[in-house]
């Protein structure tokens, strides 16, 4: 019943405006294959298809809100998935409510919701598999069903790798010298999963997606430490808190990635020492907690894949030297935990309903995507080419497609020559004005506030009077135009040199 209560939490937790915004980005795939004017990497493949669609669907029935409902609705059952079982006391529904408030901001409308909810569907359902197999009609029905989700789910995320690596890892941690036929039976279960990707027709560019992924994330190549250095998610939570970016969540997250693999380490190593390994479930459990602990202290967004598998741990309260310590009084099964929680839940409840007193009707960031900026624009067109800041250009594609983006949040699509060049406008604005002339740039839309990156190049436009004029602004974006711009249109803005190559 206390898993039941913190999944309502973190759904309730998990309604707030569209901030993420990338989310506008895949809704316009949906309706089109978005590309921008500059130049994308070939061949690449839309691995988030099917998420799209999803989304898509959700937003045309009742727009914004409704798709942070159907998001709220999603995390609410990534939780219960992981927690089921495992929230054995009042201990752990006390710390779980408390740390789901407080990195609520991470239950966003990405993929990534997608990959935890198949995830939690295999966390349940591949140790009961690959542990009592017997050929029964049930045992092939969810063997079947995992097929087909793992099928759905290599056209939602770059993650999907997860879900015959954690299907390889139980065969291993049931591994069963004894019962061969079983053995090679959920041999050729995993065998399958990885060729899911190869069931599309994108299928080789499917099956490699996630190593690139990794190597923008971590680096690993000299083209993609841009990648793994300048966006601001992808820098591990130690390097955010030494330059005081989110000091307390950064802290926060250290303190509790660190504290799940110093217990799974501690754990799997006492199961070694007492000859325990063939513990399947536990051993399988310890082992993604270590994963999920190492990807997080990789990269700020890796955080929302360890979070419920931590709180899985803490809701067992396994940790033994939390038990043997507990104050007089405040043992695991204490009332006085229950009545903590409940105190906790009443506290964090009522400051989640006063945020919602100051949130947006329509549940649209207006600070981090241009609402206001993109219908001045739309009723304002403009010649030449636009230039925009990442951030808004995917919501800029979405409620006007008629005006081609410069860049947008999907970083993969472009090489790191180009985005090492993007960010350089930002420190040296002499070098974009050239730029912007070469290319027939007529517009640029760049963020006041929140993005302080911009802040130069912002002054230097306002300086250029003759060349560049200040046509709107509200709180949060600035528009320039630059004026007698002369640019000769023969096909569809959205179509413009498809084939242009980076200066």
């Amino acid at each position: 019943m206390q898993y039941l209560i913190v999944s309502i939490a973190v759904a309730l937790f998990a309604i707030f405006p569209l901030t993420d915004t990338d989310v506008w980005w895949h809704l316009a795939c949906a309706r089109e294959w978005v590309t921008t004017w500059t130049p994308i990497r070939e061949p690449v493949v839309n691995v988030h298809e099917f998420f799209q669609q999803v989304i898509a669907f959700v937003y045309g029935l009742g727009g914004a809100p409704l798709l942070v409902a159907f998001k709220a609705l999603l995390w609410g059952c990534v939780f219960a998935l992981f927690l089921r079982g495992a929230m054995k006391n009042w201990v752990g529904v006390f710390v779980a409510t408390l740390l789901a408030f407080i990195f609520r901001y991470q239950f966003e409308m990405r993929p990534v919701v997608f990959s935890l909810l198949f995830l939690g569907i295999y966390w349940n359902v591949m140790p009961w598999l690959a542990k009592d197999w017997d050929d029964s009609k049930k045992h092939w029905a969810a063997a079947i069903g995992i097929f087909c989700l793992q099928w759905i789910w290599c056209k939602c995320q770059g993650l999907y790798i997860l879900g015959p690596i954690f299907a390889l890892a139980t065969v291993v941690a049931f591994f069963d010298w004894n019962d061969l036929n079983r053995l090679l039976k959920l041999a050729l279960f995993v065998l399958v999963l990885f060729a899911m990707p190869f069931l599309h027709s994108d299928g080789l560019l499917l099956a490699t997606y996630p190593f690139e992924l990794l190597n923008r994330l971590v680096g690993l190549s000299p083209s993609a430490a841009i990648f793994a250095k300048e966006i601001a998610e992808n820098r591990s939570p130690v390097t955010l808190l030494m330059e005081g970016e989110n000091f307390w969540t950064s802290l926060l997250m250290i303190a509790c990635t660190m504290s799940g693999l110093v217990f799974a380490i501690k754990q799997l190593i006492g199961m070694i020492k007492a000859k325990a390994l063939r513990e399947g479930d536990r051993l399988l459990k310890l082992s993604v907690l270590c994963v999920t602990a190492v990807l997080a202290l990789l990269a700020e967004r890796n955080f929302v894949l360890f979070l419920p598998v931590y709180l899985y741990f803490v809701g067992r309260l396994e940790i033994s030297s939390i038990q043997k310590a507990y104050i007089p009084g405040f043992a695991p099964k204490s009332p006085v935990w229950k009545y903590s929680a409940i105190v906790v839940m009443m506290f964090v409840l009522g400051l989640w309903g006063k945020s919602l007193l100051v949130y947006e009707k329509n549940l649209v960031s207006s600070q981090r995507v241009p609402v206001a900026a993109s219908q001045w624009m739309a009723a304002n067109p403009h010649d030449g080419r636009l230039f925009n800041d990442d951030r808004a250009g995917g919501y800029l594609a979405f409620v006007n497609p008629s005006d081609s983006t410069y860049i947008d949040g999907r970083f993969i699509l472009k090489t790191a020559d180009f985005f090492e060049q993007y960010l350089g406008f930002a420190e040296n604005p002499e070098t974009f004005v050239e730029y912007a002339v070469q290319n027939q740039i007529g517009r640029v839309i760049l963020p006041t506030r929140y993005y302080a990156r911009w802040n130069k190049l912002i002054a230097d436009l306002d300086s250029r009077k003759q060349a560049w004029n200040r046509v709107y602004q509200d709180e949060y974006f600035v528009v320039f135009d630059r004026p007698f711009i002369h640019c000769h249109r023969s096909v569809p803005a959205k179509k413009w040199e498809l084939k242009w190559q980076n200066p």
